[in-house]
């Protein structure tokens, strides 16, 4: 039985491509043969929203099987997983009252580790390959939380002077979660959003190459598939697969996944 790897995405900055390289990720994980487990960690709810209509994700935010309320309870997670409908990919959804967790954490002993142990059955278990967690765009004990239940992190940047800002917060923040996650491992930083006309891109790239931190080869280009695949709840392999972006992120599952066996 291999042993169950998890990966979060997380940056503080908003709009980096945190929930869609999450999500495509997983389903080009999962195509290829993985046992494939998202969870949707943001209030947001982009990552359910990524394979479920709307209506669809509001009633599992509202429903009893949502990470909100396992976190609340410190619930074992076995038992709230909902299937993608795609083979191999599965989801525990998110909920709007995650807006709150923060407070919800603050009381608790031991709070850094309660998604670490939620998980640590379905770990253990393992049912999957790959664990994948969407992280918000904050810094606090929320994502101590999801870096704490990790074994790697892949850091999503969006290729624009405004998509390095706060990047070195993020690198600080890392050297305070070593204390609570002493074996998480930097996977790389993915960069996302690329414009290849601009001409801050390359200076970006060089600035990014300068940060301590592996870089993936592959950059996901700006895409109209990627924007229809989302308004379809798909992910763009499955929308489109010929598009230059489903090509893309399916190469960057294969960087990641040799970075993460």
């Amino acid at each position: 039985m291999s042993e169950t790897k998890v990966i979060c995405f997380a940056n503080n900055k908003g709009g980096s491509g945190k929930s869609t390289t999450c999500s495509n990720v997983g389903y080009f994980l999962a195509e290829a043969g993985h046992k494939v487990l998202l969870i949707d960690g943001d209030m947001q709810l982009n990552l359910s929203l990524a394979f479920f209509d709307e209506e669809k994700v509001l009633a599992m935010a509202a429903s009893e099987k949502n990470l909100f309320n396992a976190i609340k309870k410190q619930d074992d997670l076995s038992d709230y997983m909902v299937s993608t409908g795609y083979p191999g990919l599965d989801i525990i959804p998110s909920s709007t009252l995650m807006s709150s967790i923060e407070f919800e954490l603050f009381s608790k002993w031991q709070r850094e580790y309660i998604l670490k142990k939620c998980l640590l059955k379905l770990k253990e278990s393992g049912r999957y390959d790959y664990i994948l967690i969407d992280s918000p765009p904050t810094l606090g004990g929320w994502v101590m939380n999801i870096l704490a239940a990790s074994d790697y992190l892949v850091i999503p940047v969006e290729a624009s002077p405004w998509g390095l800002f706060g990047l070195s917060n993020m690198f600080e923040f890392l050297s305070e979660a070593k204390g609570v996650a002493p074996d998480l491992k930097v996977a790389g930083i993915a960069v996302t959003k690329v414009d290849g006309r601009k001409n801050y891109f390359k200076q970006t790239m060089e600035t990014l190459r300068e940060l301590p931190a592996h870089l993936f080869e592959t950059c996901i280009h700006l895409d109209s598939s990627i924007e229809w695949a989302q308004d379809n709840s798909k992910p763009v392999g499955k929308y489109r697969r010929s598009s230059r972006s489903s090509k893309e992120y399916q190469t960057l599952t294969e960087e990641i996944e040799a970075v993460c066996r």
